[in-house]
């Protein structure tokens, strides 16, 4: 009664009618009048349900306003991201789904708010989501909310891969791989063609090359990087690597080695200045003249083709090997920006067997095929030697591998890096590619080089990796 008084008086007041004094029991009459009660009570109730309808409509309509962002993804590239109901402030759905994942490789789950999958296409993905919130009718049309989800193509996808021209005179497969013996262990090359490479159909400007000299019992393996800025670098890595193994093939003999052999027996018995010196001036002898020859060999091409020489700038590095009933004595050398890393058994320690040619954007690399080397007061500094009880691999690599996987020149003499290195050859990385090291595994090659299709931005040169383990 009081209440219908109060909201008629209110509602007469509003029109600019006040009751007088002398009114007052004939306005009380009239605000308990059925009719009028019953009318106030209608009125009341209608204006609770358009003020319940406004809240309903507004609060619909900021959901389908709301900013909701999700992280992009990446078209064969596994996805997670999280609509957290909580943050976005939706605790009052009552119904919910998502459509529009179809042909996406994405999915729902409900129950843990996460969109998950492998995107399967790229672009502007909508996605509805359709909804009910407290206050809506169990059969009301659900309303409609659209987000859009941005999947960027893979990378991979966008680079061509054309094949290089097979009639060019200096062509050469663009992607090797093999596998083989390598004393009494095993070795694994893989060397590809860069996608900066691939992407304009040129050639691939790695090479390596191997050989076991059963006669003598050691072997060799040579790996060079062919200068993107020299034109016949491809050809020069070929012949750097391929006369580094021709020279020891005509020039190591059994006579020649007999007192190497001697030397290296009584230097694994006991070190002394003596045997130290007479390993420093084998080691010097021999892998210079074959490093020499090599030079000799390319500048005898260059000639031949009227060619200049720098158009076959390549590095070079290379490792002769043998197995003793005491050890593996192990000899390196490298000219350029590539490194030869020896691993112990235990894989506690790494030795980084050739300092690199390294400066301000490259400017410090140098080539084989640059004759002032030879005569650089750095030049004995380039040789490696080390005689070890065993060893657990061997690695020489170009920079295609170096650069994106050890990044600066310091990882390279760290434990740790080359052990996450190890992890990422063994499946530890984003594609689950692994290489099984097992020296029955005759798939290695293969596996191998589909792992050397890494991803890697900005990282796109050939890429040569030689494994001995």
């Amino acid at each position: 009664m009081e209440e219908t008084k109060r909201y008629i008086q209110s509602f007469l007041s509003q029109k600019k009618i006040d009751i007088s004094a002398d009114k007052a029991a004939l306005f009380a009459a009239f605000a308990s009048n059925e009719q009028n009660v019953n009318a106030v009570k209608i009125i009341q109730e209608n204006q609770k349900m358009i003020m319940q309808n406004w809240i309903l409509k507004n609060r619909i309509d900021d959901i389908l306003t709301q900013t909701v962002s999700i992280p992009n993804g990446t078209v064969n590239k596994k996805y997670e991201a999280k609509i957290d109901f909580n943050t976005l402030g939706w605790n009052d759905f009552i119904s919910f789904e998502i459509k529009g994942l179809e042909t996406t490789g994405l999915e729902f789950n409900e129950k843990d708010e996460l969109l998950l999958g492998i995107p399967e296409v790229s672009g502007d993905l909508k996605i509805k989501i359709l909804f009910r919130v407290e206050g809506e009718a169990e059969d009301a049309v659900l309303n409609e909310k659209v987000i859009t989800l941005i999947i960027n193509p893979d990378p991979k996808s966008l680079w061509k891969n054309i094949e290089s021209d097979q009639n060019d005179p200096f062509w050469k497969q663009d992607n090797e791989a093999v596998s083989a013996e390598f004393l009494d262990k095993k070795i694994v090359v893989s060397s590809k063609r860069g996608r900066s490479h691939a992407n304009k159909g040129s050639f691939r400007e790695d090479d390596f090359a191997f050989k076991n000299l059963k006669e003598i019992g050691w072997s060799i393996l040579a790996v060079s990087d062919g200068a993107g800025s020299a034109s016949l670098s491809r050809k020069g890595s070929n012949l750097a690597c391929n006369s580094i193994v021709q020279y020891f093939e005509d020039n190591l003999n059994a006579a020649i080695l007999k007192d190497f052999d001697q030397v290296l027996i009584e230097h694994h018995q006991k070190v002394t200045d003596e045997t130290s010196k007479k390993i420093s001036r084998f080691v010097y002898d021999n892998l210079s003249k074959a490093a020499h020859f090599a030079h000799q060999k390319i500048e005898e091409f260059a000639i031949k083709s009227e060619a200049e020489l720098k158009s076959f700038h390549a590095t070079l590095i290379f490792t002769l090997v043998k197995k003793y009933d005491f050890g593996y004595a192990i000899l390196t050398f490298g000219i350029g920006d590539c490194p030869i890393g020896l691993l112990n058994k235990d894989l506690t320690e790494i030795k980084l067997m050739n300092w690199l040619d390294v400066g301000d954007f490259g400017g410090g690399t140098r080539f084989i095929t640059m004759p002032e080397i030879f005569q650089s007061d750095k030049f004995s500094t380039r040789f490696g030697f080390k005689l070890v009880d065993d060893f657990s691999y061997l690695m020489l690599m170009t920079d295609g591998i170096y650069d994106p996987k050890f990044v600066v020149e310091a990882n390279l003499e760290k434990i740790d890096k080359w052990n996450e290195f190890l992890e990422d050859l063994k499946g530890k990385n984003e594609d689950g590619i692994k290489v099984d090291f097992d020296k029955e595994n005759p798939e290695i090659a293969q596996q191998l080089s589909s792992w050397m299709d890494f991803w890697s931005p900005g990282n796109h040169d050939d890429r040569t990796l030689a494994i001995i383990y």
